[in-house]
């Protein structure tokens, strides 16, 4: 199973299940949320565009967020701004593949400034990230689910108010654990 989490010894991580059954766990808490339209799949059989959320054990990197819509979230977790200009690279053969990039790109990518509030707030997670390896998934984020709790491109979704409880529930250490 690819990771990118590195626990440093003494600390004691804080860590978030999600179940197949749209699920996250986290402390004594439960919260709905939505997978990938496609389901849940091993980290290792996870490829670009497959509408599947890749199981895994991941960091929790840092928070995105529109702050011309909403405040900073309150988190231990480093914390910025999404401006216009911020995309994420979903172009396997790109050197900056899986990676943020400011826009205009020339090559695919994924808009963080987003119409539909989904991206009001982003966690970066750290699947496929060290190094990203070309076609395996790129722009796995914890977002804010659609109202109906459809189906992602493969990132988890919660509410807009489930997700700041979680972020304000993190620690640095924090990770998540998407079971298959």
């Amino acid at each position: 199973m690819q990771s990118s989490l590195q626990v440093p010894s003494p600390f004691e991580p804080i860590e978030m299940i999600v179940s197949t059954d749209g699920l996250l766990h986290f402390e004594d808490r439960e919260f709905r949320c939505a997978l990938g339209k496609n389901g849940v799949v091993s980290s290792d059989a996870k490829t670009e565009g497959d509408g599947k959320t890749p199981a895994g054990i991941w960091r929790l990197h840092y928070v995105m967020y529109r702050s011309d819509r909403r405040p900073c979230p309150h988190t231990d977790l480093p914390v910025t701004t999404i401006s216009f200009s911020d995309g994420w690279c979903d172009a396997p053969a790109h050197p900056n593949y899986n990676r943020p990039v400011k826009l205009p790109f020339d090559a695919s990518h994924e808009k963080l400034f987003r119409e539909d509030g989904l991206y009001n707030i982003i966690v970066v997670l750290g699947h496929n990230d060290n190094p990203p390896v070309p076609g395996k998934g790129s722009a796995i984020f914890m977002h804010i689910a659609r109202p109906d709790y459809s189906g992602t491109e493969g990132c988890i979704a919660l509410s807009e108010h489930d997700l700041e409880t979680v972020l304000s529930m993190c620690t640095a250490e924090s990770y998540i654990r998407i079971d298959m």
